[in-house]
């Protein structure tokens, strides 16, 4: 819209700027004023003659007409373009995007961004969840020391190994809070029992209710998504096995979240085994404040589609051959 000619503008810019060339003239004059020099909207208006409505409608035309660039240059290996893209696109709260492969240097920069963008949060949060696995051990070497004394850190799923293979993962919720100065709140149970009865009988246990109820509580989760293959911290726990696995691609699973198996549409795709499993169930992270997912690599693509489609996931962190793969996805 032009502004000269704007019908619900009562006022008119100066008559000089009868010729698009000395508009233009007046928007550089107006945005070296503004960016440059550092003048407020209203010092501008005194030194110029114009309205401070007239200045800022000759700011934003300098903007949209290209007179005026904008760059976003962060020193990190963000990507500021499809991180955007992904939030409009997904609905997300933030997108983190590093312009990164995925293998261990691409996990590295991904996981130090998402520990960054924890310790930033403000208010910092006094109760946090999270899960626990490869990446997130390796997320809690980033996070800055002292990020939050006050923090309570509780573990929202199960997390007692059957076997143990290579560098412990299960006790994320113990590093987050020493590098915090904080404490931890566990759940001292396997993440998939043997039978559902074990498992209901559990969540009705005073002390494992009141862990589950403050992951229930915690305004922010933070968790990894798990692929299906035989690499997965599951398998390599010893919850599943290969039979089962096998099972599970059958019924269309995609991967896990918290130790619950879903298909491309979010949902449970074997009931028998979800009831076995003790722990936040995804549907809950659609009620947090901050429910940021850290993930990397193709073989977690079909998972992580999965999660921000359902809404479990509203802030991603992540690497650039994910972002684009699922910006290339059809999308409802």
């Amino acid at each position: 819209m032009n502004a000269l000619t704007d019908s619900k503008n009562a006022e008119t810019l100066p008559a000089r700027l009868s010729s698009d060339a000395q508009r233009e003239d007046l928007m550089v004059q107006v945005a070296k004023l503004y960016y440059d020099l550092e003048k407020t909207q209203s010092d501008i208006s005194k030194e110029t003659g114009l309205t401070r409505w007239q200045v800022s409608r000759l700011l934003r035309e300098a903007r949209e007409t290209g007179v005026v660039r904008i760059e976003i240059i962060p020193r990190s290996a963000r990507l500021p373009e499809l991180e955007a893209a992904l939030q409009r696109r997904y609905g997300l709260r933030e997108a983190l995007v590093l312009g990164v492969v995925g293998d261990d240097s691409g996990l590295n920069a991904v996981t130090q961004a998402a520990a960054r963008y924890l310790c930033s949060l403000q208010p910092a949060p006094d109760l946090i969840g999270v899960s626990w696995g490869r990446t997130l051990t390796k997320m809690a070497q980033w996070l800055v020391p002292r990020w939050n004394e006050s923090v309570n850190v509780v573990l929202l799923n199960g997390a007692i190994n059957t076997r143990s293979v290579g560098e412990p993962s299960h006790n994320v919720a113990e590093r987050f809070a020493h590098a915090a100065r904080g404490q931890a709140t566990l759940l001292p149970v396997p993440a998939i029992l043997g039978n559902a009865r074990t498992r209901e009988a559990l969540e009705q246990d005073p002390i494992i209710a009141d862990v589950l109820r403050l992951g229930e509580q915690a305004s922010v989760a933070c968790f990894s998504l798990g692929e299906l293959t035989a690499h997965s911290v599951l398998m390599e726990s010893g919850y599943i096995d290969a039979a089962l696995l096998a099972e599970l691609k059958r019924r269309g699973a995609v991967g896990d979240i918290m130790g619950r198996f879903i298909g491309a549409d979010g949902q449970v795709v074997m009931p028998e085994l979800d009831d076995r499993t003790l722990g936040l169930r995804p549907q809950a992270l659609r009620d947090k404040a901050w429910s940021i997912a850290v993930c990397v690599g193709a073989h977690k693509h079909q998972i992580v589609k999965a999660s921000v489609r359902a809404g479990y996931v509203n802030v991603l962190a992540t690497d650039e051959a994910t972002a684009r793969f699922l910006l290339e996805q059809d999308h409802d």
